[in-house]
């Protein structure tokens, strides 16, 4: 592992006995800027303790801590980094320390320390490329002429994209209604035996499940129980293997946890009804009667997630339409729509009222290239048959080649 110390400082190296040193020069740079060109080493050893009596202090503040206050140790950009970026690690003690020490533990042994001369209140040691040999526990010490300080807190350094990425997903739906239960399942076919949930935005600690083995995959569950606003957002897990726990996977795709209840329901409409003849369009209407710009439609038991429009103006009505082209069976069911504001997108309206779509077959067959999509200019439609995807595609192939047999 590479450290670089703060700015003004230089790295030396002393044997065995001390990994890393670092030297303040006369010019006291504010810690926290841009490390600049670094002068050649200067001799500190008429001034300062020789590497060997740092080593045995340090040693003996090991197993008998100091009296000053803690530090508060922390890491920039975060504590979970991905393999190849750089993650500074900063300690923040006194104005009156003289040395900051960092050191990283594994099994309850010390494996390394490095130290840096600092007349301010902090010092910044840097990763320049994260590594699995740079991830694991950290804890920052500090010195001055009262003596040494506490131990900090342990800081946990996580690197990720070492393995497969897992599958993630969210049971039985993303959408979940206020003070509802959702369960979030993180699974993979590789022996990971731990995975790891983490929400965007940092918003509290990584949760931490060993997996278990069914359906030939390892898998762990993480429910979420009594959701409230405070549950909605981007949600991603890694997985990790017992002997090296601060070593991670890629992050899995993520999945948008909208919570449902905010708004009042929009309503939702089929045109021209909510029976249609397969091979024909339809077009789901969502309207709401307050303000709001984006609106999402759902398919009860479709795992795709919700498709959604924005309403570009500023007055009423507030709708937008939904157009499926050349319909089939993979479009019937039950839809809903909810309405939201861009500015808190997982945060959803109260459901619409189900309207459920019925597909027919035709009484005479006709050709169903004469059904074409139909797209107004300047209206908020979509199309579904994209997300609907290659299942769409299977069940349309598969509807012509029974009505072919079926005329030979």
């Amino acid at each position: 592992m590479e450290l670089l110390c703060v700015g003004g400082m230089n790295k030396l190296f002393t044997g065995n006995s001390l990994l890393g040193l670092c030297q303040r020069q006369c010019n006291q740079i504010q810690a926290g800027e841009s490390s600049p060109h670094l002068p050649a080493p200067t001799s500190w050893f008429s001034t300062r303790k020789s590497p060997g009596q740092l080593w045995e202090e340090h040693r003996r503040s090991h197993f008998f801590p100091g009296t000053l206050p803690k530090p508060f140790i922390w890491a920039d950009p975060g504590t979970i980094i991905t393999m190849g970026r750089p993650v500074t690690i900063w300690c923040q003690g006194s104005l009156q320390a003289e040395s900051y020490h960092l050191y990283k533990e594994q099994v309850s042994q010390l494996l390394g320390m490095w130290v840096a001369w600092n007349f301010r209140d902090k010092a910044r040691f840097s990763i320049k490329s994260m590594s699995p040999n740079s991830a694991g526990q950290f804890q920052c010490i500090y010195n001055s002429s009262s003596g040494w300080s506490e131990r900090s807190d342990y800081l946990q350094l996580v690197v990720t994209g070492m393995y497969s990425k897992p599958s993630f997903s969210a049971h039985p739906s993303p959408i979940v209604a206020s003070g509802g239960n959702v369960s979030l399942l993180c699974n993979s076919k590789d022996t990971m035996d731990t995975f790891h949930l983490l929400k965007e935005g940092g918003a509290g600690p990584p949760q931490h499940r060993e997996s278990r083995f069914s359906a030939g995959r390892h898998q762990a569950v993480f429910p979420v129980d009594s959701v409230n606003i405070s549950h909605g957002g981007i949600y991603r897990c890694y997985g990790s293997f017992r002997f090296s726990s601060h070593v991670w996977s890629h992050p899995s795709d993520h999945v948008d946890l909208k919570v449902t209840g905010t708004f009042e329901k929009p309503s939702l409409s089929a045109h021209p009804g909510p029976s249609v003849t397969l091979g024909e369009n339809v077009t789901l209407q969502c309207r709401s009667e307050s303000w709001c710009d984006t609106f999402h439609l759902f398919k009860e038991g479709f795992i795709a997630p919700p498709q959604h429009l924005h309403w570009q103006n500023n007055t009423g009505p507030f709708q937008v339409n939904f157009t499926m082209s050349l319909v089939n069976s993979v479009h019937a069911g039950t839809y809903r729509c909810y309405s939201s504001h861009s500015t808190s997108p997982y945060l959803l309206s109260q459901p619409s009222d189900p309207l459920e779509l019925i597909v027919s077959e035709a009484a005479n067959t006709t050709s169903l290239s004469k059904h074409k999509p139909d797209f107004k200019s300047g209206a908020n439609v979509t199309s579904l048959n994209a997300e609907l995807g290659t299942m769409n595609r299977i069940v349309f192939l598969k509807e012509k080649r029974e009505g072919k047999q079926a005329e030979s």
